[in-house]
């Protein structure tokens, strides 16, 4: 990377500001289904819903019970929690006496057995979807698949890299310098990711049914009868070893230093075997336990703070689309689902993150070894245990610095960020979302990690009922909000062509799925071999 990219690129934005208006985003937020009585629901994905499978805006993610909603890309903030607003209204209309958890930690669950596996019909992609939720249910349980959280999407405009390219490329094709230049921001997001973990998360707490059976795990009793369970001064539990993460996976160090290092990484941890997973190859009444008996079935299945993404074309693998097409654009997956908002976030958080992902973009981003990728991860867990922590000490790059301290010169750097971005838009409204993370710095108590834990003090109530009364609180506020009769419609109309789709799918196949799966992972073969 030039040693002037920093300082070509806040000259090219300050120049024309409106390149920053056209900054695509998107939102994935993920939630439970609930009875009444705040227990996971059993029954099957609402038909009225339309297919999970092929449906561009409600989907399921690991369990039936466990719903996604997907806004398409937009240029506007506002736009896109209205959009989130109506998908969350037009599902209310199909839920009966149901309700979505308003926590990234679930409700109260009976085991892995309580947990129903998503399906997505007969086809070939489909199967595929259900067998490799079954792997994940096999490895790490499916009371892990219960979590919740918000995917953020983000992409810079063409037009920015188009001047950006011009200015800065040289020799590059400019796909491969728009994937330099995303690889280069997701180095510094890990390098800082768990500030968004300290300012973010909301789940220091967790129902007692969550960890029943297990005795490996650092969390106290919240209240006397042990309904929850906590760390005191813990910050997003979900981020921690109690969610996404695996002892499997803790050995893998994947490499973000060039796009084929990416790619040879989990190229290899796909096919590499697994020995402890190979008890999961063969079938249960029929079906396949898991795709495969490698580290990792899938690409998805590494879970990262932060991922490089590009669409896929059909039949094509997500590592796949970005060997050929490269880098298109980048998902934040370490947001909780905010107890506090109706769609679980809200806009002066989005704006800060924008602010945040623009810092680390513009910023120098030297390559990264394991060591340093072992010195972010201890940084992450500390924040994820012990954020709130007095005088919390973090390993920087020239050794210890107090978490405060080092919050303080991050937002200072990110603060020019939110300048350029009220430039685009007019206003102060970035400047403002970044001063309310200040107070949070100066005040850990309004950190919404904080928040949840003094309610549940001050109304003698456990994570479960906390939570159920959030999930009250928005199945009302939902239920209430009219919807316009044109996006009810549209909605509609989308819900019934999406089960056209899965039928058509389906009637299409014409291999068998031994086949399907057999051809699938001849692309990671590929890969591997050309790098």
């Amino acid at each position: 990377m030039n040693a002037n990219w920093q300082q070509h690129m806040r000259e090219l934005i300050a120049a024309d500001p409106a390149l920053l208006k056209e900054i695509g985003r998107g939102i994935e937020r993920e939630c439970l289904r609930v009875t009444r009585d705040g227990t996971l629901a059993q029954t099957p994905h609402p038909q009225a819903l339309g297919s999970a499978l092929t449906h561009g805006s409600i989907t399921t993610d690991y369990s039936e019970a466990l719903l996604e909603f997907i806004t398409p890309v937009s240029r506007d903030i506002d736009q896109t929690l209205e959009t989130l607003e109506d998908i969350h209204s037009f599902v209310y209309e199909h839920l009966g006496e149901e309700m979505l958890w308003s926590n990234s930690m679930p409700c109260i669950v009976a085991g892995d057995a309580g947990i129903p596996v998503a399906r997505y019909g007969a086809s070939n992609v489909g199967r595929m979807k259900t067998v490799y939720r079954y792997g994940l249910g096999h490895r790490y349980g499916r009371l892990m698949q219960s979590i919740a959280g918000v995917h953020y999407n983000f992409s810079m405009p063409d037009a920015f890299w188009e001047r950006a390219h011009a200015l800065e490329g040289g020799d590059e094709s400019r796909q491969d310098f728009i994937t330099a230049r995303y690889l280069g921001m997701i180095r510094n997001f890990h390098r800082w990711s768990w500030l968004l973990i300290y300012l973010f998360g909301a789940s220091p707490a967790v129902c007692a049914s969550f960890m029943r059976g297990r005795r490996d795990h650092p969390l106290i009793p919240f209240d006397d009868e042990g309904n929850s369970l906590h760390l005191p001064h813990a910050t997003s539990l979900r981020m921690g070893g109690l969610g996404y993460n695996s002892d499997a996976q803790s050995s893998l160090h994947v490499c973000y230093n060039s796009l084929d290092n990416y790619l040879a990484t989990l190229s290899e941890a796909i096919l590499t075997t697994y020995p402890e997973y190979t008890a999961y190859n063969g079938k249960e009444d029929g079906e396949y336990q898991q795709l495969n008996d490698g580290l990792l079935q899938i690409e998805n299945e590494f879970y990262s703070t932060i991922r490089p993404k590009r669409p896929a074309r059909t039949g094509e693998t997500a590592l796949t689309a970005l060997h050929e097409r490269g880098i298109e654009y980048i998902e934040v997956r370490c947001i909780d689902v905010s107890p506090f908002d109706p769609v679980g976030i809200n806009a002066p958080q989005l704006r800060f993150v924008d602010s945040f992902l623009l810092y680390c973009l513009l910023a120098p981003s030297p390559t990264c070894d394991d060591r340093e990728q072992d010195r972010q991860a201890a940084n992450l867990e500390a924040v994820v245990n012990r954020g709130r922590e007095p005088g919390l000490s973090l390993s920087g790059e020239n050794g210890a610095i107090t978490l405060r301290d080092w919050s303080e010169r991050l937002l200072n750097e990110v603060a020019d960020c939110a300048a350029l971005l009220d430039d685009a838009h007019g206003g102060t409204d970035y400047a403002q979302a970044l001063q309310a993370q200040r107070n949070k710095l100066a005040d850990p108590e309004a950190t919404p990690s904080a928040r949840v834990l003094s309610e549940m003090r001050e109304n003698s109530s456990p994570f479960y009922s906390h939570g159920l009364r959030y999930s009250k609180q928005w199945a009302q506020h939902f239920r209430e909000r009219p919807l316009a009769a044109a996006t009810k419609e549209a909605l509609e109309q989308e819900s019934r062509s999406s089960l056209e789709k899965q039928r058509a799918i389906e009637a299409a196949d014409t291999e068998s799925f031994e086949d399907y799966i057999n051809a699938y992972f001849e692309q990671y073969k590929a890969l591997r071999t050309e790098n």
